[in-house]
């Protein structure tokens, strides 16, 4: 939803305006749109926010409740500098709703007709920041597809991009009417003009254009009829005439007309940062030293003053109602020292009490008390700390809890023995690896998945690796696969297990101060925006070494087993055992007993690549192998025939990993199959 905001202030509330949304009270407009308005909101400590509630007659159209939910869900993903976070929503409210941080300033727009272009320093720290925004936004799997003027706020923290009124999943998933060209003319790319296509790269080309307005007041490809600004968009090279001459090379990758040839949102950061750097060196001068940080060379660079409104500064609430709300905190806090436990946690500058009922008594809901508090026990004027007692949420307003290593630039793992599930918001809220050691990780589990799969011609079944910083958790995820037999979502979990539970355990190992993901789930995705949790674990040394200790064979590795096999070597090496078992059973049988039981058919051996392990199995429809002795003497006969084809081949194939054995047999009268027998062969 585009937000019409005449200068960035708090206007008068409008008869028929909510006077609460959700948990925050309405105490103006903060603008209109066509789908809806944005309401200045206080959430329960006086924190500004910004309250975006849809029109009735929108929020009646299911095809537009389905878009606004993709956005709730697409924006939740996203994190990263100069972009304003997501903090609750209700999509399926009777009118939806989402509430963000609240951005003071003027829109891009709107500065340049006030002010004038963009210079110096405020400039690269400009182009900076929003390329930034960007590349936080692809690296989460999203495209914006909407950037231009009145999506940017220029705040006195610097730029912030907003709006994800029509953005959409970078794997083309969206919910978008048939037919309808997305974007504003003269930010759309030449791609898009041409075939539709909206990616990353159309991004890129529209903050090139966005930068170049910013430099100089002027659209590089003119303006006038769309179809005009459409044929110079491609066809006609940009007007870049005024822009200083170190942004000239990145913004004419940017606005190349091959979006192949383009900058990426992420490189198109770096360098600018680099320009940055020496722009900010000028601005310190002697002053101080020079910033190391990117956020912090942006901060110095950028030259914009405060905004003080006014409007936001409510009067005091009455004596009664002070001393109603003083009863209700005592009452709160007698009821946690007689009953309650009170658990205490920080987030920035604000301190938040939680009062959980006690587990003896009857449950009741948990009551919320936030303040801005110092260290000495005062809010920010001095004054006593005072507590507001939060008012209940709606239990389907989805909450977006504050990212606990946000501005960390090195976080270790620290969930160690967490054994909280999985939950699918932070599947959702995952995105594709971004740094290099995320892009290594990912490799290796994908790389190990797929050759496992292989062998079972499975290896249709792609996995899908992305990470969640916040959960320290790595997501591996499947499907969705029509008509997939049961067993074969079990091969994929396993293998996901295997793989990503190794590759953990290596970087967990190695880099101990710095990795930051220790846990792994596993999902199998029945739609867009929904999966199953398969399996979910920690990873441990013990990943590491997995022919440590004691191997056991299970019914997931036989299952496994018993899928045929599609690898040449694996054929020929299982047709070889099962022959030398039969053979070395009927000799050794013969020449011991005078009533042998004889081994012509009925004997299977399969692989399960996930455990590198070789499985028997015999039907035994007679249940012959009932007796000790008998067991005895197949599982010694299984365990000498298979070691010595698995370390032969072992030492003549070097792709080959069988070194472990399990024998299985059938008793048809108990309907059960037993495991008489598993082990490691010495390679």
């Amino acid at each position: 939803m585009s937000i019409a905001r005449v200068d960035g202030r708090v206007q008068p509330a409008r008869s028929g305006d909510p006077k609460r949304v959700g948990p925050y009270r309405i105490i103006g407009r903060l603008g209109s749109g066509g789908m809806g308005t944005v309401h200045a909101g206080l959430d329960p400590a006086g924190l500004r926010i910004a309250v975006k509630v849809i029109h009735p007659a929108q929020a009646e159209d299911p095809e537009f409740r389905a878009r606004f939910r993709r956005e709730v869900q697409l924006s939740s993903r996203v994190h990263g500098p100069c972009l304003i976070p997501l903090l609750a929503a209700d999509p399926d409210a009777e009118t939806p709703w989402l509430a963000t941080a609240y951005a003071p300033g003027l829109t891009l727009d709107q500065h340049l007709a006030a002010h004038g272009a963009l210079t110096g320093a405020t400039l690269y720290a400009f182009a900076t920041g929003t390329a930034q925004a960007l590349a936080a936004i692809h690296t989460a799997g999203v495209v914006h597809r909407d950037v231009k003027p009145q999506n940017v706020i220029l705040t006195p923290a610097g730029p912030r991009v907003l709006d994800f009124g029509i953005a959409h999943a970078a794997d083309g998933t969206s919910v978008t009417r048939t037919g309808t060209m997305t974007g504003t003319p003269g930010w759309i790319s030449p791609e898009h003009y041409r075939t539709g296509t909206a990616g990353p790269e159309g991004d890129v080309f529209a903050w090139g254009t966005l930068v170049a307005y910013a430099a100089t007041g002027r659209l590089p490809f003119g303006t006038g009829a769309p179809d005009v600004v459409a044929y110079r968009v491609m066809s006609q090279e940009p007007d870049l005439d005024g822009l200083p001459d170190e942004l000239r090379e990145p913004l004419t990758k940017a606005l190349a007309k091959n979006p192949a040839e383009r900058i990426s949102a992420d490189t198109a950061a770096e360098e600018c940062a680099r320009f940055l750097a020496r722009q900010a060196t000028q601005v310190l001068g002697a002053t101080g030293p020079e910033p190391t940080r990117i956020s912090d060379r942006l901060t110095a660079a950028w030259n914009l003053p405060s905004m003080d409104d006014p409007a936001w500064s409510l009067p005091a609430p009455p004596r009664r109602k002070r001393a109603l709300m003083t009863a209700a905190v005592t009452a709160i806090a007698v009821t946690a020292v007689s009953g309650g436990i009170v658990a205490f946690y920080t987030s920035g500058d604000r301190a938040h009490v939680t009062l959980t009922p006690d587990r003896t008594t009857p449950s009741t809901p948990s009551t919320e008390i936030s303040a801005p508090i110092s260290a000495s026990g005062t809010t920010a004027s001095g004054t006593p700390a005072k507590t507001t007692v939060a008012p209940a949420v709606d239990p389907r307003t989805i909450r977006i809890p504050k990212d606990p290593l946000a501005g960390v630039a090195n976080p270790a793992y620290t969930r160690a023995g967490d054994e909280t599930q999985p939950h699918p918001d932070e599947w959702r809220a995952s995105t594709t690896a971004g740094s290099p050691e995320e892009r290594d990780a990912e490799k290796a589990i994908r790389d190990r998945m797929t050759s496992m799969l292989a062998t079972k011609d499975m290896d249709f079944m792609k996995p899908t690796i992305t990470f969640n910083q916040r959960a320290q958790t790595v997501m591996v995820t499947g499907g969705p696969v029509p008509q997939l037999p049961e067993n074969y979502q079990e091969v994929f979990r396993r293998a996901g297990e295997m793989a990503a539970c190794s590759a953990l355990a290596h970087r967990l190992k190695n880099d101990p101060a710095t990795w930051p993901y220790g846990r792994f789930a596993i999902y199998w995705k029945t739609s867009d925006l929904d999966a199953t949790a398969l399996g979910y674990g920690e990873a441990t040394d013990g990943c590491i070494s997995e022919t440590a200790g004691q191997w056991h064979g299970d019914e997931s590795g036989m299952a496994t087993a018993e899928i045929p096999s599609s690898d040449k070597a694996e054929i020929r090496v299982a047709d070889a055992t099962v022959k030398a078992i039969v053979t070395t059973w009927n000799t050794n049988t013969t020449e011991t007993n005078d009533d042998p039981i004889a081994l012509n058919d009925g004997i299977s051996l399969g692989f399960d690549p996930i455990e590198n392990a070789a499985y028997v199995w015999t039907d035994d429809p007679n249940s012959r192998f009932t007796s000790h002795a008998s067991q005895s003497n197949l599982r010694g006969t299984v365990e000498e025939a298979v070691c010595r084809k698995l370390t032969l081949e072992f030492h003549n194939n070097k792709s080959w990993q069988y070194t472990r054995w399990a024998v299985a047999v059938y008793d048809a009268y108990a309907g059960t199959r037993q495991f008489i027998g598993a082990g490691t062969c010495a390679p």
